[in-house]
């Protein structure tokens, strides 16, 4: 493939890429804008009914579970639930349990990180004491730190799409709702 400029055209002609007319101005095309404005808007297009809106609008999806749909702030706040623990363990997803969870979307993903907060607090906790006894046990913390890890980022992207995905019950004891 040669870079460059394309070749001139000869004396009179039109190069080939301006003949061809935008698939926007082709007739009977359903790219074209209405003729008439429609109630009042103008040339604004209409919002889409239901779905995501691509094109810079509501950005909302539809989440499974019928909740209805999901704005950017519930994403943002389900995936503090998940990202927090990282800095300040299970305090993140019980401030946005306790503070956020208004909407259901929010409210089941702070609950499944409370979840997975309060069960590492506990694994920690009951097998911490039991490597004072047998050394060994301080790998049984170490690994369940590892899998809930990969289960953050894993619950956490789902929340930044707007869908839930459930962790595994070993991982998040079922506690809260």
């Amino acid at each position: 493939m040669a870079y460059g400029h394309p070749p001139s055209p000869g004396q009179g002609q039109q190069p080939q890429w301006q003949q061809q007319q935008a698939p926007w101005q082709q007739p009977g095309n359903a790219w074209q804008q209405p003729q008439q404005p429609q109630g009042g808007m103008g040339w604004q297009q209409q919002p889409p009914q239901g779905g995501n809106d691509f094109q810079g609008g509501n950005n909302t999806a539809q989440m499974p579970g019928h909740f209805g749909p999901v704005t950017d702030d519930e994403k943002t706040w389900s995936l503090m639930a998940y990202v927090g623990q990282f800095l300040v363990g299970a305090i993140a997803p019980a401030v946005v349990y306790l503070g956020k969870a208004r909407s259901p979307f929010v409210r089941r993903h702070a609950a499944q990180g409370l979840n997975m907060g309060i069960a590492a607090i506990a694994v920690w906790f009951v097998f911490g004491l039991l490597s004072l006894v047998a050394d060994f046990l301080i790998w049984v913390p170490l690994l369940f730190t590892a899998v809930e890890m990969f289960f953050l980022v894993y619950a956490g992207r789902a929340a930044n799409r707007g869908e839930f995905r459930r962790v595994p019950s070993a991982v998040a004891w079922p506690l809260l709702k």
